[in-house]
């Protein structure tokens, strides 16, 4: 899955740099996936931290100077269409400090206390479930990163949303779903097979 992230990452061209923070002890090993580049970007192997967040943050202290867009990607998401990367990228261009892609909520919602009891069903149409990549002006993220003390954040939106940035959401594409259990894997290799399928006709 993250060589597929990383390569869906490269194709979009508005990606010249790939820093991935992997677990300390499997360092080698990955770097050993990225011997040969992929073509388009740069790919760097850092070692990561306890968190997400500490990886986030780590990762961030390796790039060079002259990067003013940031991407946080989720290797779970090993498919995101290039376009879509290329759909932040450009938001955030365009002046927003922090963009994310995201989907309506199709499910209804129910808000449960300790002892799984409903106690509330939030409006669905105000509601949307965020994917990756998410981008971010550079000083925003970094900033966001230095204040924030508890490790807690499930994703680098919540970090600059706590500083008072507004963050910008945009469509996100159903391809770019996250795999966490064995259905979402058989669904990414059906996807790949047909997008395997539509190159070998083109």
């Amino acid at each position: 899955m993250l060589v597929h992230a990383v390569h869906a990452l490269a194709s979009s061209r508005v990606v010249d740099l790939v820093v991935i923070a992997a677990p300390e002890a499997d360092l080698d090993q990955v770097r050993a996936l990225f011997v040969e580049q992929p073509a388009g970007a740069e790919v760097v192997v850092v070692a990561g931290g306890a968190t997400r967040q500490d990886s986030v943050a780590r990762a961030l202290l390796t790039l060079p100077a002259d990067v003013d867009v940031v991407l946080v990607h989720d290797a779970a998401r090993p498919l995101v269409p290039s376009e879509l990367v290329s759909a932040v990228v450009a938001e955030v261009r365009r002046g927003h400090q922090a963009v994310i892609p995201a989907l309506p909520v199709t499910d209804t919602i129910k808000q449960v206390n300790a002892a799984d009891q409903v106690v509330g069903t939030p409006d669905r149409s105000a509601l949307r479930a965020v994917q990756t990549p998410q981008g971010f002006a550079r000083a925003a993220l970094q900033a966001a990163h230095a204040a924030a003390d508890d490790g807690l954040a499930t994703d680098d939106a919540a970090l600059v949303e706590r500083q008072g940035v507004v963050v910008q959401v945009i469509a996100g594409h159903e391809e770019a779903f996250k795999v966490t259990r064995p259905l979402d894997l058989v669904l990414a290799e059906a996807l790949l097979a047909k997008r395997r399928a539509t190159r070998a006709i083109g």
